[in-house]
């Protein structure tokens, strides 16, 4: 009921560079903020198509502004048109650009491994790996034939050279300790694998990286029973048992 038609016959050059700057301008803005935050295109492209429009929040501004006398009559009328047009328009731009992303083909393998090393590097969207052992050797040359960015986060000194020396990033100290997990960028990680053989170290890391980063999902070994039960209750979304695994494909050795 604020709004005047009248704006949209007597002003027209200045609304559609108002509905401009909202459509365009925050959308823009929007994708360029979301990729400087290290995340992929098709989640730039999407995030930056939800925000193209403003909505009633606008409206309360703007009467606050007219009454305070901060902004003009036009301006307030300007901005009720330029609302309610990038509202009637966002279906069709979410849609164009969404539809964009959506489209965008798979990356090559070579491209992959370009998106993987850049996440490694900035520590975003990464997995850490906790461990440099006899399994996180094996589960480091799985990643890298996945072609996954991945941190190690190894305390013993010779093994961290040894990381060093096949070539990976890594972090050196104890993973409890909330720093070095910071340091292995656990706010921004996608994956914990915990590889340490010792279980009930393996929960005070898990414990520890719940609470910096409650939304990762963490993937532990364990050697018994007791251990499962306690880096589960830790925080640990799947735990693995050597022994159950190895019975397991034993028993699917039958003929």
């Amino acid at each position: 009921m604020l709004f005047d038609p009248s704006v949209v016959l007597e002003q027209p050059l200045p609304l559609l560079a108002t509905v401009m700057i909202i459509v365009v301008g925050k959308t823009v803005a929007a994708y360029a903020l979301v990729r400087a935050f290290g995340h992929d295109n098709r989640t730039a492209l999407t995030v930056a198509a939800s925000l193209a429009q403003i909505g009633e929040f606008s409206f309360i501004l703007a009467a606050l502004g007219t009454n305070l006398e901060i902004l003009p009559a036009e301006g307030r009328d300007l901005i009720l048109a330029g609302a309610m047009i990038s509202i009637l328009l966002h279906p069709l731009v979410f849609t164009l650009v969404s539809g964009q992303a959506a489209a965008r083909p798979k990356p090559s393998k070579a491209e992959q491994a370009t998106i993987e090393a850049e996440r490694e590097e900035a520590r975003t969207d990464h997995i850490i790996l906790v461990g440099y052992g006899r399994v996180g050797k094996l589960v480091a040359v799985g990643f890298r034939e996945r072609q996954r960015g991945f941190v190690v986060v190894e305390e013993e000194s010779d093994i961290a050279r040894a990381a060093e020396a096949d070539g990976l990033t890594v972090v050196r100290g104890n993973a409890t300790v909330a720093d070095i997990l910071s340091q292995a960028g656990i706010s921004r990680a996608k994956l914990l694998f915990l590889a340490i053989p010792e279980g009930f170290e393996a929960g005070a890391v898990a414990e520890r990286a719940r609470k910096l980063q409650p939304d990762i999902r963490i993937i532990a070994r364990a050697h018994s029973d007791e251990e499962v039960e306690h880096l589960k209750r830790l925080g640990a979304n799947q735990v693995i048992m050597g022994e159950r695994e190895i019975a397991r494909v034993m028993l699917g050795a039958l003929v």
